[in-house]
């Protein structure tokens, strides 16, 4: 499995779905908005995000991907 499409609405079941596809070798994980981008999607992500580790990627559909951090000293292009 690739990717998982998560509809879980409690960040602890979030982090519960996550873990379990992680374990069933799944590397992305989406999570379908359920408040509009909010604090509580926020949360979710968040809690999607911790139980993924580094090994997955995690992110709220439909949102911006994050740019990397740049090291300290190099240029913007």
């Amino acid at each position: 499995m690739n990717r998982a499409y998560i509809d879980a609405r409690r960040p602890a079941d979030v982090a519960r779905e996550v873990e379990t596809l992680l374990a069933g070798g799944c590397r992305r994980f989406i999570l379908r908005r359920v408040a509009g981008g909010g604090f509580l999607d926020l949360e979710r992500l968040g809690a999607g995000r911790y139980a993924a580790g580094l090994q997955a990627t995690v992110e709220l559909e439909g949102a911006s991907p994050v740019p990397e951090p740049r090291a300290a000293g190099t240029a913007a292009r």
